[in-house]
C-alpha cells in the first residue's frame, strides 16, 4: 500500500492526510475536534439522507467494484430514525472506497479529499474554505518540492554524462573492429 502520511493545520486544527493509490484522504475525525460534539458529528453527517447520496454518487463515478444493490437499500433507509452509517460499515456493505477507518497511531475516520471538502461545508462554510487554500497550499508546496528534485537530477545527469561517454569509450569499445 503506497502510503504518505503528512497534516495541515485549519483554524488551530491539525489535520492528518493520507495519500492511497495517488489519491488524498483526510481525517474527519481531526476536522471535527475544533467543533463541540466532536466525533459524534461524523455519525450524525453519515446518517444524513443528502451525504448518503452524495457518497453514492462519488462512488459509482470513482470506484468500478461499488455495490450499487447494496447502495440502494442503504439510500432507501437513511434519514430514518433507526438509520446508522459509519465509515467501516460503508466500506463492509458497499465495497466502498471513498471512506475508511484506520485503527492506530493518526487513526480514525478518513474521507477522500472531494468527500472530505464537503463534510467541510456541512461543519462550516467558512471552515471548508480554509480547508481547501491550506489543502490547495500543502499541493503547491509538492509541486515546487518535486520541480526542484527533478532540476536537481537533470543537473547530476548533465554533468556525468561526458564521464559516462568516455568511460565506454575506454572499456566497453574495442579500440579497432576486427574485419570478420
Amino acid at each position: 500500500m503506497n502510503s504518505k502520511n503528512q497534516s495541515i493545520v485549519v483554524q488551530d486544527v491539525e489535520i492528518h492526510l493520507f495519500s492511497h493509490n495517488e489519491e488524498d484522504y483526510i481525517s474527519l475525525t481531526d476536522m471535527v475536534s475544533g467543533f463541540e460534539g466532536g466525533s459524534s458529528l461524523i455519525e450524525a453527517w453519515l446518517r444524513n439522507k443528502n451525504t448518503i447520496e452524495f457518497i453514492g454518487v462519488w462512488e459509482r463515478i470513482n470506484n468500478p467494484n461499488f455495490n450499487s444493490p447494496e447502495f440502494e437499500g442503504i439510500r432507501i433507509q437513511a434519514g430514518l430514525n433507526r438509520f446508522t452509517m459509519s465509515a467501516k460499515l460503508w466500506a463492509q456493505r458497499t465495497n466502498g472506497i471513498g471512506l475508511v477507518a484506520k485503527a492506530g497511531r493518526y487513526g480514525g475516520t478518513f474521507a477522500h479529499k472531494d468527500i472530505a471538502f464537503e463534510f467541510g461545508s456541512w461543519l462550516s462554510p467558512e471552515f471548508k474554505l480554509y480547508l481547501i487554500k491550506e489543502f490547495q497550499r500543502l499541493k503547491e508546496q509538492e509541486i515546487q518540492t518535486s520541480k526542484l528534485e527533478w532540476n536537481i537530477r537533470r543537473s547530476l545527469t548533465k554533468s556525468h554524462y561526458r564521464i559516462h561517454t568516455d568511460a565506454i569509450k575506454e572499456h566497453l569499445i574495442p579500440p579497432q573492429l576486427s574485419k570478420e
